[in-house]
């Protein structure tokens, strides 16, 4: 009975314990084995990068994009305006609610294509 109340207080003063939690903060809320590709916010600055996601995108219909929505406002506007060019199921992903505040940088995922569902086993790139 006391180990069930302590979880209970656990629970409630610390949140739910989450698997992974650094590796699903990284990815955008998911984990690295659904992830069929990752781009950083450095690389979403290159015109080039544009042209190659939209042939990923008719490649591989089955997936979700998940784009990071702390980015700066105009490669979230150009990057959502590409997946609803292609009718592509997207998620802004702000992760306002986790316990870790950082500023975003360079080298941070600013565009994941992952199964929402299933692992992936042939990865894209990473």
């Amino acid at each position: 009975m006391s180990e069930d109340l302590t979880d209970f207080i656990k629970s409630h003063a610390f949140g739910v314990p989450q698997l992974r939690p650094d590796e699903k903060r990284a990815f955008l809320g998911n984990f690295r084995e659904r992830v069929a590709m990752a781009v950083t916010v450095r690389q979403l600055h290159s015109e080039q990068i544009y042209d190659l996601l939209a042939s990923v995108l008719t490649r591989y219909p089955q997936y979700r994009i998940y784009l990071n929505g702390r980015m700066p406002q105009e490669l979230v506007t150009t990057y959502m305006q590409q997946a609803l060019a292609h009718d592509y199921p997207f998620t802004i992903m702000a992760q306002s609610g986790l316990r870790v505040a950082r500023p975003i940088t360079a080298d941070d995922f600013g565009w994941v294509l992952a199964s929402p569902t299933e692992k992936i086993s042939r990865p894209i790139l990473l």
